[in-house]
C-alpha cells in the first residue's frame, strides 16, 4: 500500500512513523512533511490545503490511501476533491468537518443527537467559557472567572471572527477520546489527556497543547463513551447526508453529573496522537483503509500495556509568536535515551536542523507505567537544546503520582 500523509506537524510525524512500521505499507509519502518524516519516507512540496496539487501528486505516485492530519484542509474540503478524483481518503468531507469548523454547528448536531454537552449561555457572564466559532488552532477558547478575564476574552476571540459560542464553565477531569469512523461504524483508540495551558500549574494562555499522556487513569471504558457520544453524532451526521469518515475527536469533561462534551474535532489530536500511537498495535494502515472504504466492520486495534507521556518543546515566544531559524541540537541524544522525538515545527537549512514554528518538538517516553514514561520523556528533553526553548515541567505529574489529574 502506498500511503500519503497530509500535513507537516508532530501529529503527522507520529502517523507516518506508525504507518511506516506496518508490513502493509509499501511506500510512505508526505505533503509537505517535515525533516522528521523525511527520515522515514518521501516528502513532497505540496501544501496541505492545495487539493488539486494533492490530487495530481496522488495520481503521479500513485497513492492507495491518503491520511489527512490537520483540520484546516479538511474544513475547506480537500477530502472531497480527492474522493471525487478516485482517491481513498481517511478524513471527513467538508460538510462532516463542520463538526470542528463551526462550534455552533457542533452544538446543533449534539442537541439533535441527544449528546450531553456543556450548556450554552445566552449572554456572557462569569464564570463562563468564550469560544471562537471557527478554527483557531486550539487557541480560540477562553476560560473566564473574573470580569477582567471576560473582557480580555471577548477582545481576543474577536480576532477569530464575529461569531462566538458562550458556555457554562464546567469543573471536572478532562479527557480526549478518539474514534476511527467509516461513516456508520466506530472503533475506539485509548483515551488521552492533553495540557492546553502554556505554563506549569495550568497557568498562562491556551495553546495548541503543551503535552499529553495515555492512558488516563480512571478514564473509564472508552467503548461506553463511544456509545454515549460518538456513535449518536455519527448517526446524526449520516442522517444529514454528511457521513463522517475519519477520526472523530471528542474533548470531554467528566463532572459529578457524568460526561459532557466540550468540543468535537474532525481529526486526531496534537499532541495526543504522539502519546496514543506508540501504544496501538495491529495493522493501522489496514484499519484506516477499511474506514476510508466504508467497511470498518469488525476491524479492531489492540492496545499494548504500559503508558506514554509526551512533552512539547516550544519556542520562547509561543503561543504569541513563532520561532524561525534557531539551530536545534541534541535530538539524537534524546533518541539514544529511548525516547521518540516527533518534529512539530522544524526545518532543514544547510544541513542543520532549525526551528520553524511555535511548537518545535514533541518528546515521547513509553514505559511500564506513567511514572516510567514521564521519567524517560523528561530525561530525553534535557538532551535537546535551542535558544529560548521552553516546556512545562508538570506534564502527567499528578496522574503519575496518583493524585487528582489536571490538564
Amino acid at each position: 500500500m502506498r500511503i500519503l500523509v497530509v500535513g507537516s506537524g508532530a501529529r503527522e510525524h507520529a502517523l507516518a512513523w506508525r504507518l511506516a512500521q506496518s508490513p502493509t505499507c509499501e511506500e510512505l509519502h508526505a505533503a509537505p512533511g517535515n525533516p522528521g518524516i523525511a527520515q522515514i519516507g518521501s516528502c513532497h512540496p505540496v501544501r496541505a490545503e492545495d487539493a488539486e496539487g494533492l490530487l495530481a501528486l496522488c495520481r503521479s505516485l500513485p497513492i492507495d490511501l491518503v491520511v489527512v492530519g490537520p483540520e484546516a484542509p479538511l474544513v475547506v474540503g480537500v477530502a472531497d476533491v480527492l474522493r471525487r478524483g478516485g482517491v481513498a481518503v481517511f478524513g471527513p468531507g467538508r460538510e462532516a468537518a463542520r463538526i470542528e469548523g463551526s462550534k455552533s454547528f457542533a452544538k446543533e448536531v449534539m442537541r439533535a443527537a441527544g449528546v450531553p454537552a456543556a450548556p450554552t449561555l445566552s449572554i456572557a457572564r462569569t464564570p463562563c467559557v468564550i469560544k471562537a466559532d471557527g478554527l483557531a488552532a486550539g487557541k480560540g477558547v477562553f476560560i473566564c472567572r473574573t470580569a477582567e478575564e471576560l473582557e480580555a476574552a471577548l477582545r481576543a476571540a474577536a480576532m477569530y471572527g464575529d461569531r462566538l459560542v458562550i458556555e457554562e464553565l464546567l469543573d471536572g477531569e478532562e479527557l480526549s477520546v478518539f474514534a476511527l469512523c467509516d461513516g456508520a461504524h466506530a472503533i475506539p483508540l485509548p483515551a488521552a489527556q492533553d495540557f492546553k495551558r502554556a505554563d506549569d500549574g495550568d497557568a498562562g494562555p491556551n495553546t495548541g497543547g503543551m503535552g499529553s499522556f495515555s492512558p488516563v487513569p480512571g478514564g473509564g471504558e472508552v467503548d461506553e463513551i463511544l456509545d454515549l457520544v460518538h456513535r449518536p453524532v455519527l448517526a446524526e451526521l449520516a442522517r444529514r447526508g454528511a457521513p463522517f469518515v475519519g477520526a472523530l475527536f471528542a474533548g470531554l469533561m467528566r463532572t459529578e453529573d457524568g460526561i459532557h462534551v466540550l468540543e468535537f474535532n474532525c481529526r486526531l489530536g496534537d499532541p495526543e496522537t504522539q502519546s496514543i500511537l506508540p501504544l496501538v498495535e495491529g495493522d493501522l494502515p489496514g484499519v484506516l483503509a477499511a474506514a476510508a472504504a466504508g467497511s470498518l466492520g469488525d476491524h479492531e486495534l489492540e492496545v499494548a500495556p504500559g503508558a506514554a507521556v509526551t512533552v512539547v518543546m516550544a519556542g520562547g515566544g509561543y503561543p504569541a509568536e513563532s520561532d524561525t531559524g534557531t539551530q536545534i541540537t541534541g535530538v539524537h541524544g534524546a533518541e539514544a535515551e529511548g525516547a521518540l522525538v516527533f518534529h512539530a515545527g522544524t526545518a532543514s537549512r544547510g544541513g542543520r536542523l532549525v526551528t520553524n514554528g511555535g511548537r518545535i518538538l514533541g518528546v515521547t517516553g513509553v514505559g511500564d507505567d506513567l511514572a516510567a514514561a514521564r521519567d524517560l520523556a523528561y530525561r530525553a528533553v534535557e538532551h535537546i537544546s535551542f535558544e529560548g526553548a521552553r516546556w512545562r515541567t508538570d506534564i502527567a505529574l499528578a496522574a503519575a503520582d496518583g493524585s487528582k489529574v489536571g490538564g
